[in-house]
């Protein structure tokens, strides 16, 4: 297993209430002179739901876990059955309960990215400088680059309109 002493002590902290200090291409150039050419095409083909690399078969785990929450979770809340079978998980059952009583979706992702920054530093656990660490910090960086995908105003908007036309409907009932 590769040692990357240099390379991560010179990455910026990463954390799911900050901004996110450089883009995946830029965490990218970074690694081109220091990571394997196996290991960088690993990392240019990363995704939240990849399944091959250091840590990201566990990663993979835990995420479809979440995400099959997420939708079970949804669909009791609009009155649906969901009949997907899936393993429960507790705390992640009790982490998308707390994002979904959040005051707005924004709100509820940050919940959410707090839960699985937490999850990816316990799956890390002691290594130090090695590849599951940098895909650690890959992952992470995915995880911001999603959230910084939202945009505020635009969701404002759009959640706007969708209300006046429910609002329109029911008045003219």
């Amino acid at each position: 297993m590769a040692s990357y002493y240099y390379l991560i002590s010179s990455l910026p902290e990463l954390r799911a209430d900050g901004d996110m200090p450089l883009s995946y291409e830029q965490f990218l150039g970074l690694c081109q002179s220091n990571v394997s050419e196996e290991n960088m095409e690993l990392l240019r083909n990363l995704t939240l739901i990849s399944e091959e690399g250091p840590l990201v078969k566990e990663w993979g785990t835990f995420y479809r876990m979440l995400v099959k929450e997420l939708a079970h979770q949804r669909s009791l809340n609009l009155g649906r059955n969901y009949t997907t079978v899936y393993e429960k998980d507790g705390l992640i059952a009790q982490a998308v309960s707390a994002a979904m009583s959040a005051k707005n979706p924004l709100e509820a992702e940050r919940v959410l990215l707090e839960y699985e920054f937490d999850t990816l530093d316990s799956l890390v656990g002691l290594h130090m400088f090695d590849d599951y660490v940098l895909f650690g910090y890959a992952i992470k960086l995915k995880l911001l680059e999603r959230l910084t995908s939202f945009e505020q105003e635009k969701g404002k908007t759009e959640f706007t309109t969708l209300l006046d036309g429910i609002q329109q409907s029911v008045y003219s009932l």
